[in-house]
């Protein structure tokens, strides 16, 4: 997907987190991991996604979600996402969809089943529905193509992860190509609407995994070029995704919406995104 509309001023924001107390890196974190997947169980995070363009850092992006857990690795997720602008900061003449597009959206993922509400999805459904039902849809709505790009949660990821740092003092930090993780990761390819080009898929991912004193993941940080998700941004122009998680092991239980909430069409009677959505850059949303 293009370049969202980003023209408008984002808000300032410094990201301050503590480190996590230094602990012996397990010998098998996969392994380690592997033991929390238990049908019913599951983790939350938190995301953080800072753009940096000509030295100067924004907040782009927050999310919260929650993954339920498989004995295969994750089974649901419910994810709530919103780009870091005011309502003030948009102008009165905005299309709506534009003023829509930066408002809360949701996500709720069962299996590979999305329903999708808020957000830009808001001004598609039907006056008497709230959920857009999208078998095999995105993980995230639109703020989920910039999420956090490494789920851990998939044991091929997180091995193929772990294969290309090296190991410390409770964190593990290295590099890996967008490809890399494009072809092993279902979760990757599900967020992102286009599959990226060949260039933007050997763009380097660096990153930072921090771990709790059970060994597992506490704290992810992944610092990309923009151009990887087929954004236009200034040379240079990176994102950097600082992901938390808590509660690994808690019951969760993450269900569909309701039945008579959710339609399978929009409101113009199709079932699929409209390719080519105008933004006011001149760039588009397609699916």
């Amino acid at each position: 997907m293009k370049r969202l509309f980003a023209g408008v001023a984002l808000s300032m924001a410094t990201v301050v987190i503590a480190a996590a107390p230094a602990q012996a890196a397990p010998k098998n974190p996969v392994a380690t991991l592997k033991q929390q997947l238990r049908p019913d169980t599951g983790v939350k995070f938190i995301d953080r996604a800072i753009m940096t363009e000509k030295g100067r850092r924004d907040l782009f992006l927050r999310r919260t979600g929650t993954f339920e857990f498989s004995k295969s690795g994750l089974a649901a997720s419910d994810i709530t996402g919103k780009f870091n602008i005011l309502a003030s900061d948009i102008p009165e003449d905005a299309p709506e969809e534009l003023k829509a597009m930066f408002s809360p959206e949701r996500t709720i993922r069962v299996g590979t089943t999305s329903y999708l509400s808020g957000g830009l999805f808001s001004t598609m459904l039907p006056e008497d529905k709230t959920w857009l039902k999208m078998p095999k849809g995105p993980t995230g709505g639109l703020t989920g193509i910039y999420g956090q790009p490494v789920n851990l949660v998939e044991q091929a990821t997180y091995k193929t992860l772990l294969k290309s740092g090296k190991p410390g003092k409770g964190a593990y930090t290295g590099s890996i190509t967008f490809g890399e993780l494009y072809k092993v990761s279902p979760w990757l390819r599900a967020s992102i609407f286009d599959k990226p080009k060949a260039k933007a898929l050997k763009s380097v991912l660096t990153w930072k995994l921090q771990l709790d004193g059970k060994g597992l993941p506490a704290r992810l940080v992944t610092t990309f070029p923009v151009s990887a998700l087929g954004m236009t941004g200034s040379k240079g122009t990176t994102l950097t995704v600082d992901t938390r998680y808590t509660g690994w092991g808690a019951k969760v239980d993450i269900k569909a919406p309701a039945a008579d909430e959710v339609s399978s069409k929009l409101k113009d009677g199709t079932d699929e995104l409209p390719d080519g959505i105008p933004l006011p850059d001149g760039s588009t949303v397609s699916q």
